[in-house]
């Protein structure tokens, strides 16, 4: 008997979006950004997490913490998106200012009839843990990051990633349901109809795919000047490691809506000299070309989901273990389809 492919509600129901974000983004270990980026005190980056805005900051102490990205007096956004460094964190509405490790220190024009306890008020924090010089942060702590990556931790224990340099970091946005791209990520199926070029640059006939311990491994010897090493991994429940010559990429799928996706590319080298720069530019160059072409099909895909005249397939054996991998992933961290919408 085959597996099937998941319902279309699955990629197109607002309801079941909501359960994702607390069953699987709220609980779940996520890419954050290489150590890297945390170099003096105050260094940050503030990013989303499926709609939560949050913010890892080093503080006086050298140490990394993360919080929601958050004013605790009404609601509004700290910092902006994106890397900087700041010497305590000022809200832009009302001028509340908070320490570098999350404290109340100054709540302005409150007077003495209307004393506030400024110790009541930090900020909201977020887990934060290093792992091979990358930061995760969790919104609520659940498991340890290491059971979260299990098979991952063997797959690239000789892989020298920590040698290789941040280099740069391109964000893509469309408009699909963040588990059609995963779906498409994880298979290599679709490489013949969607990367012809890429196809020919490879031994499709000994395409592999393994998929277990919250990992999915394709593999395929490359041909010709190909830059992909011929290793491709994605982890749950929503970041990919590739390897190329002379470096790698990291990415995380991450939902802006039902509907709408970012992906979070980050670009390490071994080599980061100027004289290299036209070398990682092109290799960049050709790794967004390829993720690009992807996008068509995703969309479309999504609008068939939405039209209602879809009615799941079968899975191929051989080329679609992790879509089914990542699909039962899925529907293991939802409540039951009876709890998640209405009859």
């Amino acid at each position: 008997m085959f597996k099937e492919n998941l319902e279309a509600r699955y990629y197109t129901e607002s309801a079941i979006y909501r359960q994702e974000q607390a069953g699987i983004f709220n609980t779940s270990w996520q890419l954050i950004a290489p150590r890297s980026h945390f170099v003096e005190k105050g260094d940050y980056v503030a990013t989303e997490i499926a709609g939560t805005k949050v913010f890892v900051v080093l503080d006086e102490d050298g140490k990394l913490r993360g919080f929601r990205n958050l004013c605790r007096h009404r609601g509004a956004m700290l910092l902006e998106s994106g890397q900087g460094r700041c010497r305590s964190i000022r809200c832009p509405y009302h001028n509340w200012v908070y320490r570098l490790d999350g404290s109340l220190e100054r709540a302005p024009w409150f007077t003495e009839d209307e004393s506030l306890s400024l110790e009541n008020w930090p900020l909201h924090s977020i887990s934060v843990t290093l792992w091979r010089g990358l930061v995760f942060a969790c919104l609520e702590s659940g498991v340890a990051l290491t059971h979260q990556l299990d098979g991952l931790l063997s797959e690239i224990e000789k892989d020298p990633i920590e040698e290789y340099h941040w280099a740069e970091r391109r964000t893509l946005v469309f408009d699909a349901n963040w588990k059609i791209y995963t779906d498409n990520f994880v298979e290599g199926y679709h490489i013949p109809g969607i990367h012809p070029e890429f196809f020919k640059a490879i031994d499709f006939e000994q395409f592999e795919t393994t998929a277990g311990d919250n990992l999915v491994r394709m593999t395929a010897p490359t041909k010709g000047s190909l830059f992909y090493r011929g290793r491709w991994l994605w982890m749950w429940p929503n970041w990919t490691l590739s390897f190329f010559n002379g470096g790698m990429n990291t990415s995380r799928i991450n939902p802006l809506g039902v509907d709408r996706t970012e992906l979070i590319y980050d670009f390490y080298f071994a080599d980061v000299s100027d004289a290299a720069s036209d070398s990682r530019q092109e290799t960049i160059q050709r790794n967004i070309a390829v993720i690009e072409q992807d996008f068509d099909i995703c969309i479309h895909t999504h609008q068939n989901y939405l039209s209602g005249g879809y009615q799941p397939g079968p899975l191929s054996p051989r080329h679609e273990k992790g879509v089914h991998l990542f699909q039962e992933l899925v529907k293991q961290h939802l409540p039951s389809t009876r709890e998640v919408l209405p009859e």
